[in-house]
């Protein structure tokens, strides 16, 4: 069985300038190099209307339980100023133990890392006598997250690819790698405050409704004290304001409407339901005409502590000495559509350059992350087979 080089895999992926939705020839690249170690390979695009297609992937070797699947995306932002950046964005270039690239920490370098752990476990243990392992490769991660890991998770389900447990390859080591894998997520919502009042002569505020006022109050309220205390495995919501915009030229007149936007983070006590009915008896209490949209992108969710959390964590302890932080923080990810169909855990390299310029990644965090992910399907299939 043929092995493969993660720092060279990762290279040729970052080559690939797979800017959301692009393709640009990433997948063929996976698609060849798993179906030399054996995996059935499938193409899967997904077009909702009104957007643009886009291609994703699944590979699957074995047809059995206990199945582990592993889920990252190929698609990156734009590299922005291209000459602010010291190396080629889209060049793969190794110097001085740095690959540098967009993509390469996120997160084409954790998708090269499982496929060669996936051949090193192969070419070391020959494929599992009972059990399977998948890869669920998507390309608008970045982007809308429409046509890609939610659609590719349904049609899974549908044709009996459903995993047993999943790891997800994004960046969430924070200074050295595998110091922190996150076993859930924060819920994020963005909000929309309008506050609506009536124009007038700034001489005259007794014939006019000033929203700039109001809305002042109503953020004043939001803000004065903490939505929750957090949980113990959540920190407590945060709401952050973004803008506030009234677009009045004049100095002179009472303007006739005022908006604010703002993101929540939010803990595991919260909804979207209960978010808008907290922002509502605030915004209430003030009084007057507004509107308020609250949308959500994902409720927080956790993976509890069990077999699967604890295997990963075992894994990362024996290849670099310490146990990774079980942490729930950062941003949103595909972990939140995975986690409706199984337990998930995301552990990938350090992000510290991620979407910036200059993106790169060590090239022995690579060779690194790659032996935690052998030692995860190691483990995965030694223990007793009785599920995730």
């Amino acid at each position: 069985m043929a092995t493969i080089d993660p720092v060279d895999l990762t290279s040729a992926l970052v080559r690939c300038r797979t800017i959301t939705p692009a393709e640009a020839g990433a997948l063929d690249l996976l698609g060849r190099e798993l179906e030399k170690i054996g995996f059935t390979v499938h193409r899967v695009p997904f077009q909702a209307e009104g957007t643009a297609r886009v291609d994703n992937l699944f590979a699957r070797l074995g047809d059995t339980s206990p199945h582990l699947a592993f889920a990252g995306h190929v698609d990156v932002v734009p590299p922005g100023d291209t000459e602010a950046w010291t190396r080629d964005p889209f060049g793969g270039e190794v110097v001085d133990g740095m690959l540098y690239g967009r993509g390469s920490a996120d997160m084409k370098s954790g998708i090269a890392c499982f496929v060669a752990a996936a051949a090193a476990y192969l070419a070391e243990k020959g494929a599992p006598a009972r059990g399977s392992i998948s890869l669920v490769i998507t390309g608008d991660e970045e982007g809308p997250s429409i046509n890609g890991t939610q659609p590719l998770l349904r049609w899974m389900d549908e044709n009996g690819h459903r995993p047993d447990a999943c790891l997800v390859g994004e960046p969430t080591s924070v200074e050295r790698n595998g110091d922190m894998m996150k076993v859930g997520r924060r819920g994020s919502a963005n909000g929309v405050l309008v506050v609506e009042g009536r124009q007038g002569h700034t001489a005259y505020p007794h014939r006019a409704d000033n929203p700039a006022h109001r809305i002042v109050r109503m953020l004043e309220r939001i803000l004065a004290e903490p939505i929750d205390q957090g949980t113990e495995f959540f920190a407590p919501t945060d709401l952050q304001v973004t803008s506030i915009d009234i677009g009045n030229p004049s100095s002179n007149v009472i303007p006739a409407e005022a908006s604010a936007r703002f993101n929540i983070r939010y803990s595991d006590l919260q909804d979207r339901d209960r978010l808008e009915a907290w922002l509502r008896a605030r915004c209430d209490a003030v009084g007057g005409s507004y509107r308020l949209e609250l949308a959500s992108s994902g409720d927080a969710f956790l993976t509890k502590p069990g077999m699967f959390t604890d295997l990963v964590a075992g894994a990362v302890e024996s290849v670099t000495g310490a146990p990774p932080e079980a942490s729930t923080s950062g941003g949103t990810s595909d972990a939140r559509f995975v986690k409706n169909y199984c337990p998930v855990v995301e552990l990938g390299l350090v992000g510290q350059t991620m979407h910036q310029v200059d993106e790169r990644v060590q090239t022995a965090d690579i060779v690194s992350l790659t032996r935690c992910y052998q030692t995860i399907l190691d483990r995965w299939f030694a223990r007793p087979q009785n599920g995730a």
